[in-house]
């Protein structure tokens, strides 16, 4: 079991990027918050369970077919059952599945329960791009769409490069509510552990606490028409002091931009 344990951890370890995506990934994109490192590590446990089981019942196949086989065994054995067998056959699974349903119970209140937050987002999904609108900062709210192929720059990755980034502080409880404006999407960030669907008329609610300022990718994971593999999401996090330094450079731009329309229709 150690074994199996190191080995599988270790592929993971490979298989994963150190930066969150790369190409050709199998495993997880590398956690950013407390929730997603919980949802790895129950991960990888489940994962070797279901290892170690299978292993196991591959080794009584080939015991069986080895030590029952016709040469072996000329006359058949007339057992009926086995009692003994049969109370553990029933009770290690039982077993088993406790083991798995504790840390996935404490996983999904963990996620499900909001802590107290330190400031609110709101998301909202349309066909086919994402509105951003912060309601603690004089309703600040912007768009943003995934850049096209001919648009991109040196290290931009393609289907997941977008012109407004969410940007958020690190090391905050955000509180997020999300919905969506036409038809079903789905807000979607795999590093900091969080999937919730963007219905028309419902508001949705979820959470998350960004480890490290950085840049974290997701995309809409409801499929919601022609447009649904162009939605991506990229969050900026900042630390405290540059994020509040962006949240007054937005508002100057867009006091200057009210002015701008303001004398506009003044001279119209």
């Amino acid at each position: 079991m150690r074994f199996i344990s190191f080995f599988i951890t270790t592929f993971i370890t490979f298989a994963s990027s150190a930066n969150g995506v790369s190409d050709w990934q199998l495993g997880f994109q590398k956690p950013a918050s407390d929730v997603m490192r919980n949802v790895y590590d129950l991960h990888n446990f489940v994962l070797i369970m279901m290892t170690a089981i299978t292993f196991f019942v591959l080794f009584l196949i080939f015991y069986v077919v080895f030590r029952f086989r016709k040469k072996a065994n000329p006359v058949a054995s007339k057992t009926t059952h086995n009692t003994f067998i049969e109370i553990l056959w029933t009770g290690i699974p039982v077993i088993i599945l406790i083991f798995m349903a504790i840390p996935s119970f404490k996983l999904v209140y963990q996620q499900d329960v909001i802590p107290e937050t330190d400031m609110t987002i709101k998301v909202i999904g349309h066909q086919w791009y994402w509105e951003y609108q912060y309601p603690e900062h004089d309703n600040l709210s912007f768009e943003s769409y995934m850049t096209p192929d001919d648009e991109l720059e040196e290290g931009d990755i393609r289907l997941l490069t977008v012109d407004n980034h969410l940007v958020l502080p690190a090391n905050k409880n955000i509180h997020v509510l999300v919905t969506g404006g036409d038809v079903l999407h789905s807000f979607a960030m795999p590093s900091l552990g969080v999937k919730k669907d963007a219905v028309p008329g419902r508001l949705n609610e979820t959470w998350f606490n960004i480890d490290e300022p950085g840049i974290y990718r997701g995309q809409c994971s409801e499929i919601c028409g022609t447009g649904h593999g162009y939605m991506p999401i990229v969050i900026e996090a900042l630390n405290e002091t540059d994020f509040n330094n962006w949240i007054i450079e937005q508002k100057n731009k867009l006091a200057m931009s009210n002015i701008i329309n303001n004398n506009e229709l003044i001279i119209e």
